[in-house]
């Protein structure tokens, strides 16, 4: 980590489903809409599309698709990238989320007014939840 910008934030989880289940919910806008937010995703190298963020739409481009074991993608104007990385456990699915990125803990994130070190502690939050929500559409 550099001292100057923040730690990416890390999420890792176990999906008690087969990998290709998890990627279906990865790697398409329903898929991804059913767990995190409104989207026009696909899963093409180079794609440009919305995330609908509470602060309004979020611009987004692929920048990388390795199916079934990764999908990465910038998202928004800060110079974040937001990595959802599968691992096949058989039965079972290792999902690791990766959002990167972050800047300098005082720098001020434009559309919410506030720090990065306050958005990066609220959306560390935030991914918990939203990373057992995937679980809980996948398992469902």
């Amino acid at each position: 980590m550099n001292q100057h910008t923040l730690e990416d934030i890390k999420q890792t989880i176990i999906i008690e489903a087969p990998i290709q289940k998890v990627w279906e919910r990865v790697s398409n806008a329903d898929g991804i809409a059913s767990w995190f937010m409104p989207n026009d995703f696909e899963p093409k190298l180079g794609h440009e599309f919305h995330l609908q963020s509470p602060f309004g739409p979020s611009p987004c481009k692929v920048i990388e698709v390795d199916e079934p074991t990764k999908v990465s993608f910038t998202w928004d104007t800060e110079g974040w990238v937001l990595s959802f990385l599968l691992k096949d456990l058989g039965d079972k699915t290792e999902f690791t989320l990766i959002h990167a990125g972050w800047k300098h803990p005082d720098e001020i994130i434009g559309k919410a007014n506030e720090t990065s070190a306050v958005i990066r502690d609220r959306m560390e939050q935030g991914w918990t939840a939203i990373v057992q929500k995937l679980k809980q559409v996948v398992e469902g």
